[in-house]
């Protein structure tokens, strides 16, 4: 029998395998061979396949399963989606968060860290997360954290370059100025521009590699 720690530990494996593209999307997923790959019984294998597919992840497919594939609309979508909770959520942060908690986010964009897109796409998804807990609305942080869960994928292909990364740095300590200086529209300007910056170079990227990705096992549809 497995226990509740034991089902969380293989969730986060499985899913830290989708997300490194260690399994690629639209590859098959057998509960069998699972249970052999991360020496897990069905309980937590079902278990984590469920909770991987309420995030976007995992899909079934006839009686199995298979890692979801990349999709070029529902990235638009999500971008749709963050734009409508992020610019709400700065708004209300202009007006609700410390300056104790803004000197915290600000420590993490100003951390020395090694210019690498793996960093950058931590600390990246970090601001945005903490940025939006900012609002003292835990419902909307937690539809941010989902947006940015299903796009943890796809979007290293955004700061590939030393450039994109400087950009992308740059915005954010932009939008965390705006909310400091308690501008809510400026904050809110400021992070819609930057999601559809964002989105507009990860299609633009990812449409570009189609045929390269899916040279390396990868599974984009439009």
């Amino acid at each position: 029998m497995s226990t509740p720690t034991q089902t969380t530990q293989l969730y986060e494996r499985l899913r830290g395998a989708i997300l490194t593209l260690d399994l690629a999307p639209g590859q098959p997923l057998t509960e069998r061979g699972l249970e052999q790959r991360f020496a897990a019984s069905r309980t937590p294998v079902r278990a984590a396949l469920t909770r991987l597919e309420a995030e976007g992840l995992a899909r079934r497919d006839g009686r199995g399963w298979i890692v979801a594939p990349i999709d070029l609309e529902e990235i638009g979508l999500i971008a749709e989606v963050r734009e409508a909770l992020e610019t709400a959520g700065v708004r209300l942060a202009a007006a609700r968060a410390t300056e104790a908690q803004l000197a915290a986010i600000r420590t993490l964009l100003d951390e020395p860290r090694p210019d690498d897109e793996h960093t950058v796409l931590r600390v990246g998804g970090d601001f945005h997360e903490e940025l939006a807990a900012l609002s003292a609305n835990h419902l909307l942080a937690e539809g941010v954290h989902g947006a940015m869960v299903r796009l943890a994928r796809t979007r290293w292909l955004e700061v590939r370059t030393p450039e994109a990364r400087e950009q992308a740095a740059t915005e954010h300590r932009a939008i965390l100025d705006a909310v400091a200086a308690r501008d809510p529209e400026r904050a809110a300007d400021l992070v819609a521009r930057h999601i559809r910056g964002t989105n507009e170079r990860l299609i633009a990227s990812l449409t570009a590699d189609q045929r390269r990705l899916r040279g390396h096992g990868v599974d984009i549809v439009n």
